[in-house]
């Protein structure tokens, strides 16, 4: 039987699912590593993110923005992806952010070449962290990856993971229906238990023994998919895995902030993680509490358009 933990092919810096900006000369450059980082997504699924950066780095300032104007992102056009995308970096950038993560799996499949190109701070994905732990964690070569269907027909988890390793086999399956299940907040119903089985099916039959869940709404229903694959197959959570990609680049661009967590006046405590959305701020507010390991005290609406 052939081994599948060898050392994975090295990815250029400049290809596209790692695609970050390294010391480009230009004035708007943040170089300062108490600016905040920029995170976005579609709508709520990016919080499952910002829980592990707020985790992984608690002396860190967010600025998050959810598009729930506009979701769900799986469903749109790439050409729209990119559009919207531009737009968010550009309201992003209007609160001095030091980086930005698109906490989206379609939108990093659609939208990090150009989100990065046009940018002077390090711009991530959640692709990439996640393909690599999957090809390192498999033990048969058999790698199940479920999203969106936009995700899913990008086809960017198969030819991340074959660049790194072409012996792998890849299967996909698109799993729509459990983004409006977390987002009614049926986290343990037998609802979500019910269609978890019938779509994991498919790649029970396969023998994936590592399976990516490759849209940032999936972790917040990881017991119910672990228990339908079973204990043998590996979950890879890109939120998890991502957070340390973050504070790997940042700590690589001398951007990580080191200052004490309770640093500042009270003031600028209050306003360490700041939320924005496009449309239905009270219902963002209320899921964030759920999920979040910090209180959220405020979330702002904003026209999105405007930018």
């Amino acid at each position: 039987m052939a081994s599948y933990n060898t050392p994975v092919r090295p990815i250029p810096e400049q290809d596209p699912v790692k695609l970050y900006v390294m010391h480009r000369d230009s004035m708007g450059f943040v170089r300062d590593p108490s600016a905040p980082i920029g995170i976005f997504d579609s709508g709520i699924g990016g919080l499952t993110v910002t829980r592990e950066i707020m985790r992984a780095m608690p002396n860190e300032r967010l600025v998050y923005f959810g598009d729930t104007a506009r979701l769900p992102y799986g469903a749109k056009s790439p050409e729209t992806v990119v559009r919207f995308s531009r737009q968010i970096v550009r309201f992003l950038r209007t609160k001095g952010v030091k980086a930005v993560v698109i906490a989206c799996n379609t939108a990093s499949s659609h939208a990090l070449e150009t989100l990065a190109a046009e940018s002077d701070v390090p711009v991530v994905g959640v692709i990439y962290a996640a393909a690599l732990t999957a090809v390192q964690s498999t033990r048969n070569g058999r790698v199940g990856i479920i999203g969106t269907r936009g995700t899913v027909t990008s086809e960017i988890y198969r030819q991340v993971i074959h660049q790194m390793n072409p012996e792998l086999q890849v299967f996909q399956k698109a799993c729509p229906l459990f983004v409006p299940l977390v987002e009614e907040g049926m986290f343990h119903d037998s609802v979500t238990e019910e269609i978890a089985s019938r779509y994991l099916q498919e790649l029970k039959e396969k023998y994936v023994d590592t399976l990516v869940l490759g849209c940032t709404h999936y972790p917040l229903i990881r017991s119910t998919i672990q228990r339908v694959m079973g204990d043998s197959v590996t979950l890879v959570n890109p939120a998890y895995e991502t957070a340390r990609e973050v504070k790997e680049i940042l700590g690589h661009e001398g951007l990580l902030n080191t200052a004490a967590a309770d640093a500042g006046s009270p003031q600028e405590q209050s306003r360490k993680y700041r939320f924005y959305v496009s449309d239905l701020a009270a219902n963002f507010r209320d899921f964030a509490a759920a999920i979040l390991p910090e209180e959220v005290k405020d979330t702002e609406k904003i026209d999105i358009e405007a930018y």
